[in-house]
């Protein structure tokens, strides 16, 4: 019983793992990337909603990705007396190339007011920008 018990740890160890899907080497695989304090989450590829917000896995070719960004504004950025608090943004962006078996690292962040997401390449060139849509009562 007392091995038993002391394996328990380690097996649940490898369970967090699998959570995770493999990627799939006929799709394009897109992680996510926010700087801390932050929060980034896939929302939808396509207008179509994902089920699964860590992560975006999509066919060869052109796709329009929507994340949602939860970041701080600082109180400097606000005015003098002020609090900071947290603003959530919608960003949209479109690529024409996304390749079969590529990895790519979408990153995002927010200065003062305004969300910015930008996407690398395996090789981590910068291969497009996101757009604000929306920022507010998300």
């Amino acid at each position: 019983m007392r091995p038993l018990l002391l394996s328990l740890p380690l097996l649940s160890l490898g369970g967090c793992a699998l959570l995770m899907p493999s990627h799939d080497p006929s799709q394009a695989w897109i992680a996510l990337d926010a700087r801390e304090g932050q929060s980034m989450q896939a929302s939808r590829v396509d207008d179509k909603p994902l089920s699964d917000p860590r992560f975006f896995q999509v066919t060869p070719g052109r796709h329009e990705l929507e994340v949602r960004l939860e970041f701080e504004v600082g109180a400097g950025d606000i005015g003098q007396g002020s609090d900071g608090y947290r603003r959530t943004c919608l960003l949209k962006l479109a690529y024409a190339d996304f390749t079969a078996g590529e990895r790519y690292q979408l990153q995002a962040g927010g200065i003062g007011f305004r969300p910015w997401a930008r996407l690398y390449d395996e090789r981590n060139r910068e291969v497009a920008k996101a757009r604000e849509s929306r920022c507010g009562d998300v």
